[in-house]
């Protein structure tokens, strides 16, 4: 191995650096190289291109016909830099690039380099302390559970189903147009209602996706970001769930759609539902400089191309008033009882949005949360044709974690653990200890299939929403899928980060994508064996500091097998939990570290004979030590 990113040998300290932390590279290369000079190259993510600035190794020593080259390198500014080696060699110029899990091989031409990534961060960057070692919650507000509470000033155009838990409406209008119009009547008194049965799950956090009036039932097409929608009560009901959240330990984090509203708002107002003319019918309206009208008033740019969602202008100095000021959006319901936003798009947020954005919260409530809706690395993101910056200190606090979720679905479904490790070890090396500690693992969102769906049931495959209708599993698909997810969940709530469980995933729903994701809970039809494992792991984030913000290691376990430690960062507390989860249909065995020796299985299905661990098929253990 002539390098590798995740061995301290080669590269320490691991994972992100603050700026003016120094990092030591050290190489291991065959003497047969006849190498004369090595070069560690640093560029920024911008120069990707480049080799950077070229930084001279020093030879220190041989051993066993092997020689080392090693340097020190100390970043300044916080960056996403880009790093890779070259060599001077008796065969010629050489260079060492990145492969898929972290060591390097040997190309001729620097084009075909890969490099790592260091990420550097501000020294002040801090996040909350509130959310690490916690539960959060995903509530797609109509569907989780109505109060009966009589609304009022709700507009006569909607439909208001009386079949809770129905198949949602998926049909096209006559028009050929998805309306999303139907309402099951779920409410923010029902949430409060039912706040005892999520405390014993051991919730700490509820994400709530949109809230404010809008006039379709996802409610990304915010008509007015000063009110609750109707439907799901007042302020006065906000006010009351945030403090009966907070009696029992739970914090609330609210969408934030800013990147577009409604067509159908106050703001733009293009159907005349309100009294004002909005920027669709007025150029002289306080709204019409936050859009991007190419032919005034028929031609505007929708978000992702959708006339229904029209584009904001970030930058604009009115919406940026409106949101950010001493009295915008952003501050008036943190003030009302949030405890953070999660920012919907937020790859599609520019940073003159998002930094003003962080102020904002941050002065209004500093322990305030800030996630961020990205899909991919968020450290190596690249939007508006520049490499971002959200993890560096002055953006978000963390960001909704689906490579992880790509991890686990994938090793539980068709997967290696060498995969399942190789896109754990990529975020954990990426990302800063303070994003990690509350990273948003999740397994299902209102965006995605359902994880018992994917576990269980018959691959999609890009088919239609009429096939997506059809679909039920068989018996034996369900109970395939539900083993498969006590699986998923022990490794979501084990992995480093904060476990985010989207509403019905504990209780055993199922579905496709958007809208069949989106049905009702089932009160009184909960796999009970499901929402009991949910309950345990629960008990185990709580009783188990290491989960908090531990340390990461891997256990060499046999092929089909995950197996992990984390540990207390602290040396002088003795917190630490080992996880094991058997994809395959056999028993598999795993000889425990000794430190484990002596000790049994605390949760799962497996036992320990003579320090050996036995997992049986398609079964995983969870041992802890607090």
């Amino acid at each position: 191995m002539y390098f590798s990113s995740r061995d301290l040998f080669h590269r320490s300290p691991f994972g992100a650096v603050a700026a003016d932390v120094p990092v030591h590279f050290k190489l291991r290369l065959p003497r047969s190289f006849g190498c004369s000079a090595a070069e560690l190259a640093v560029g920024c993510a911008g120069g990707e291109d480049s080799g950077g600035a070229f930084s001279g190794m020093f030879w220190c020593g041989e051993q066993d016909g092997e020689e080392f080259w090693e340097c020190h390198y100390t970043p300044a500014v916080p960056d996403s830099y880009r790093y890779c080696f070259r060599l001077t060699t008796a065969a010629g110029v050489r260079w060492l690039s990145k492969t898929g899990d972290g060591s390097a091989d040997m190309v001729e031409r620097e084009d075909a380099v890969r490099r790592w990534v260091l990420t550097v961060y501000d020294p002040a960057f801090t996040t909350p302390d509130w959310l690490a070692g916690g539960i959060i919650y995903q509530i797609f507000p109509d569907r989780f559970a109505a109060s009966g509470k009589p609304k009022t000033g709700v507009p006569i155009d909607r439909r208001l189903r009386e079949d809770w838990g129905g198949q949602p409406q998926w049909q096209p209008d006559a028009r050929g147009r998805i309306r999303n119009d139907d309402y099951f009547g779920g409410d923010l008194a029902g949430i409060a209602q039912r706040l005892d049965r999520l405390a014993e799950l051991g919730i700490t956090a509820l994400y709530l996706n949109p809230i404010f009036e809008a006039h379709s039932n996802h409610r990304y097409d915010t008509a007015d970001y000063e009110k609750i929608d109707p439907l799901l009560g007042d302020e006065t009901d906000f006010r009351n769930l945030c403090e009966k959240a907070a009696a029992l330990g739970i914090r609330v984090i609210l969408d934030g759609v800013f990147s577009h509203t409604g067509a159908d708002s106050k703001y733009f107002n293009r159907e005349r539902r309100y009294q004002d003319p909005g920027a669709y019918h007025s150029p002289s309206s306080p709204y019409a400089t936050w859009y991007h009208f190419n032919r005034w008033p028929g031609s505007y740019t929708g978000w992702w191309g959708f006339d229904t969602l029209p584009e904001v202008d970030e930058m604009a100095e009115g919406y940026q008033r409106y949101m950010l000021g001493e009295d915008g959006i952003v501050r008036q319901w943190l003030r009302a009882g949030a405890s953070g936003w999660r920012l919907d798009v937020a790859d599609e947020l520019p940073d003159g949005f998002l930094d003003p954005l962080r102020t904002a919260v941050k002065a209004e409530k500093p322990g305030a949360v800030i996630i961020g809706e990205v899909w991919e690395d968020a450290a190596t993101k690249t939007s508006y044709g520049h490499p971002r910056r959200y993890l560096l200190g002055g953006q978000l606090d963390s960001v909704m974690n689906y490579p992880f979720r790509d991890a686990v679905l994938d090793f539980l479904t068709d997967g290696g653990s060498a995969g399942f490790f190789d896109g754990i070890f990529e975020i954990l090396e990426h990302y800063p200890t303070q994003v990690i500690r509350l990273l948003m693992n999740l397994l299902g969102t209102h965006d995605t299939e359902r994880a018992l769906t994917v576990l269980g049931g018959e691959y999609a495959a890009g088919r239609g929403r009429k096939w997506q209708s059809e679909q039920k599993m068989t018996p034996e698909q369900r109970q395939r899928g539900l083993r498969r997810m006590k699986l998923a969940a022990a490794l979501q709530y084990c992995l480093p980060g904060v476990p985010s469980v989207y509403y019905g995933d504990e209780a055993g729903a199922e579905g496709y994508r958007d809208p069949f994701n989106r049905g009702c809970y089932p009160w009184g039809k909960e796999d009970a064996g499901l929402l009991d494992w949910y309950r345990k792991l629960g008990q185990l984030r709580h009783s188990c500091p290491a989960l908090r913000e531990g340390k990461f290691s891997r256990v060499n376990a046999p092929e089909g097998v995950v197996a992990f430690l984390r540990m207390d960062k602290n040396p002088e507390k003795s917190s630490a939990l080992l996880c094991a989860v058997n994809r395959e249909e056999g028993e598999h065995t795993l000889v425990l570290p000794p430190e484990w020796h002596g000790r049994s299985a605390d949760l799962g299905d497996g036992w320990v004979e003579e320090d050996v661990l036995h997992i049986p098929g398609e079964g995983c253990v969870i041992m802890h030590n607090s």
